[in-house]
């Protein structure tokens, strides 16, 4: 029955007429949005028939499916199409090493766990970097069918709607997202002082959703005031970093560094909120 339901679902999907398909954005920002698209279909063809899934182990909690590898063809035979000259680095098939100022960051399926569990929360991931500074990305739910996605200096979008980031000024009434660090445990003991150090703030509410992405898309758009996380690849940072940036957010590490991608360790806020948390991390740590 659930699965019966659940094809309803994916064959009644009404994909977004997106308003920034136009002059007034990029070709990669609209290239980027097909590929998005594309991918999130096979996605949820997969998402109808979960019992005939193929899962493989790529290590401790790690997981990756056919329909990772599939949404991960479809991307990058679109974005090779529209630009063979392009660096790739996608989380399934690595690098292409191709020399060249742009290069694009790609998670087919962010959130794979939850994919493979039936829990619709997952997305499609796409970032462009030029000179290893992200100007561009798109996050794709095709469950929910909503699209997010920015470009420098052009502000943010959910579908056809101009996002901001919530106006929360209060660490009493934010809501933040995280991540575990459930893989490795090299991160243990500082997600344990950063999640110490919120609830002594007497934080509102935090909260788990298991997409790196989603989490930091919905920063972008308000329904989540902020969010933290340890050890993401670039991957999962590329694109909701600059769609946090574009909808008037701030990003770094937990130690107030610009050099997120590198580190892994992210928190994305408000202006507010962000300063509030790096104060207290800083005073937590003197």
């Amino acid at each position: 029955m659930i699965m019966y339901l659940l094809c309803i679902i994916v064959t009644s999907i009404k994909y977004p007429k997106l308003r920034f398909m136009n002059n007034n954005y990029s070709p990669q920002l609209n290239t980027a949005v097909n590929a998005a698209l594309l991918a999130g279909k096979t996605i949820m063809r997969f998402y109808s028939r979960l019992e005939n899934l193929r899962v493989m182990s790529k290590g401790h909690n790690d997981y990756v499916s056919e329909a990772d590898h599939e949404a991960e063809k479809i991307i990058l035979e679109t974005l090779n199409k529209a630009y063979p000259q392009y660096k790739i680095t996608a989380e399934e098939s690595g690098s292409n090493n191709t020399q060249s100022e742009y290069e694009w960051f790609i998670d087919p399926l962010d959130g794979t766990t939850n994919f493979i569990h039936g829990i619709p929360q997952f997305a499609v991931s796409i970032g462009l970097c030029k000179d290893d500074v992200p100007i561009l990305g798109v996050i794709y739910d095709p469950f929910k069918n909503e699209l997010f996605c920015a470009e420098k200096g052009k502000g943010a979008l959910m579908n056809d709607k101009k996002i901001r980031v919530a106006n929360c000024s209060s660490m009493k009434s934010a809501v933040f997202g995280m991540g575990i660090p459930y893989r490795k445990k090299d991160h243990t003991s500082a997600y344990i002082e950063t999640l110490r150090t919120l609830m002594d703030a007497r934080v509102g509410s935090i909260r788990r959703l298991g997409a790196a992405a989603l989490d930091m898309a919905y920063v972008a758009s308000g329904r989540l005031d902020g969010f933290w996380e340890f050890n993401l690849k670039p991957w999962d940072i590329v694109a909701g970093s600059i769609i946090v940036l574009e909808s008037g957010g701030h990003v770094s590490d937990l130690e107030d560094s610009e050099e997120y991608i590198k580190s892994g360790n992210i928190l994305a806020a408000n202006l507010n909120l962000h300063k509030d948390v790096i104060d207290k991390l800083k005073k937590d740590l003197q």
